[in-house]
């Protein structure tokens, strides 16, 4: 289907529409080799989360360029027990640990966002899915033509619009798969998952059909930030994807070669732990990007540009809750080994966006409650009632592989421009529900894009990571005390789900205890 950016209601005015943007800009006015600015939509704009704002001095620190335009660093005079860089899960975690431990202590957070509250949308991503897709729209870019299954009800696989050899395939992945790895002990079997990933299991292993293997390709997409390319086999038969009853592998436990995620969810997913209520114990700046941390005899000196020019607090103890790849631009004093090792942690790009619909009687005329799209830009879509979709994209160049398709994707995602963002969310909706009456131009009230270059903590897994599970790991090597400071953050784990945040935030605590 292809409609016009009139038909799609690109020229009606909506209630609100927010764009959270990540697009690399100069921190200050009239710095040279600055990534142009995206033009700004029309209508009313909220630019929040990963904006150009937020990034601008990380990207000019990276590039060499904040410090030649950002002028002299200016006191405050101000002096805390404890500054932590970084205001998400981790960084209130630490926050929180050490008031309670230190209960008279003053303590101040300091964050790149516009307000603590761009985090939440990231507390715990991944999760949005969990209820499963009971839908597949196998959309033109796969196979030609846009196509929706059920896949809730029974002889699904006979409806896929793929050759008949793909679907003969899909059938014994799913109902009676062989036996791929004959005359090889358990722990064999194992290991030749743990070195393929699950795109490569299907096309070499079991020699299925290209249309069998891009059929499956998404599956992990909404989990992982990444597709069947990128992700590994070893994990696919963790997860229960098809295709692997025939090894007679045991379920009692996971492999050792199992991601960190993989192996504490065997047995279900346990709840999302929640960043800690700090009651306004501690004193909060967002739009304040540290730019340099520095040890001293007495205290660290903690510097942040607050938009006009760089401000400096002294700080008895200052913990890192950042991204692992910006910590070297902020100590430049780091061990060679350190600084390569923080920079081993390549984040993988996300974007959500949320729809609010003005009618939403076409979705529940549709009858299904969450669709995967084989190929399409957004790679899944659900419906919350009363009135909101919501809309998942992977930007990771995932035949890369994790973190080199994490670069990749997220060079691409900086220079998407918002029009096309909100045409694609507009061209799926009508794709998806034109057949049940939705009317694009006229049935969104109002579209929000959360737009993150740097969404999910890099996660050891196989086959990409060759230590993996025995080490040593790049996270070791990263983290630990250097002089007042404290290395934190979910990079600083080899898991990236759950309480890993939290885990190095306590761990950076107990670090710097007296």
């Amino acid at each position: 289907m292809s409609l016009t950016p009139r038909a799609l209601g690109m020229d009606v005015p909506m209630t609100r529409r927010d764009f959270f943007d990540g697009i690399a800009v100069s921190c200050v006015a009239g710095a040279g080799n600055a990534a142009p600015k995206l033009l700004d939509p029309p209508g009313p704009l909220t630019v929040r989360g990963d904006t150009s704002e937020a990034l601008s001095v990380p990207h000019a620190l990276r590039d060499g360029r904040f410090w030649a335009h950002a002028g002299p660093a200016v006191p405050t005079g101000e002096s805390y027990d404890l500054v932590v860089v970084g205001g998400g899960r981790g960084g209130r975690g630490a926050a929180a640990e050490w008031l309670r431990r230190h209960p008279a202590a003053s303590v101040l957070l300091l964050d790149n966002h516009e307000t603590f509250d761009d985090h939440e949308t990231l507390e715990e991503p991944g999760t949005w899915e969990t209820a499963g897709f009971d839908a597949v729209m196998c959309d033109e870019e796969s196979f030609g033509a846009d196509t929706l299954v059920s896949t809730a009800t029974p002889g699904w696989i006979d409806r896929l619009p793929i050759a008949r050899r793909a679907r003969r395939d899909l059938r014994a992945l799913h109902e009676d798969p062989p036996d791929w790895f004959p005359g090889t002990t358990a722990e064999g079997r194992l290991e030749r998952l743990a070195g393929l990933t699950y795109s490569a299991f299907l096309r070499e292993v079991c020699g299925a059909h290209p249309d069998a293997e891009r059929f499956c390709r998404t599956m992990s997409s909404a989990e992982w930030g990444y597709d069947t390319r990128a992700f590994g086999a070893i994990d696919a038969w963790g997860t229960g994807y098809p295709g692997f009853a025939g090894l007679g592998l045991s379920r009692a436990e996971p492999s050792r070669y199992n991601s960190p995620t993989v192996r504490r969810h065997w047995h279900g997913r346990p709840p999302a732990t929640a960043a800690p209520a700090l009651d306004g114990r501690a004193r909060m700046r967002a739009g304040s990007p540290v730019v340099s941390v520095r040890n001293g005899p007495a205290s660290a000196t903690v510097a942040y540009f607050d938009g006009h020019q760089v401000r400096t607090v002294e700080a008895g103890a200052v913990i890192l809750a950042c991204w692992s790849a910006v910590v070297p631009y902020l100590l430049p004093g780091l061990p060679a080994a350190r600084r390569r090792a923080l920079r081993q942690a390549a984040r993988v790009p996300l974007l959500e966006a949320t729809v609010r619909l003005r009618d939403p009687g076409a979705w529940r005329r549709l009858g299904v409650r969450s669709v995967r799209w084989t190929g399409a830009y957004w790679c899944a879509t659900a419906f919350t009632p009363p009135d909101t979709v919501r809309m998942l994209a992977t930007p990771c160049r995932s035949e890369l592989g994790p973190a080199a398709g994490s670069v990749a994707g997220r060079k691409e995602l900086l220079m998407t421009p918002y029009e096309t963002l909100e045409h694609t969310v507009r061209g799926q909706l009508a794709r998806l529900l034109g057949p049940a009456g939705f009317d694009p131009g006229g049935g969104i009230a109002a579209i929000t894009i959360h737009r993150w270059g740097h969404a999910l903590a890099p996660e050891y897994c196989r086959p990409w990571h060759a230590f993996y599970p025995d080490g040593p790991f790049p996270s070791e090597a990263a983290r630990g005390r250097f002089g007042r400071i404290a290395i934190a953050g979910s990079d600083a784990e080899p898991a990236a789900r759950g309480e890993a945040a939290l885990k190095a935030a306590l761990r950076a605590v107990e670090e710097l205890a007296p």
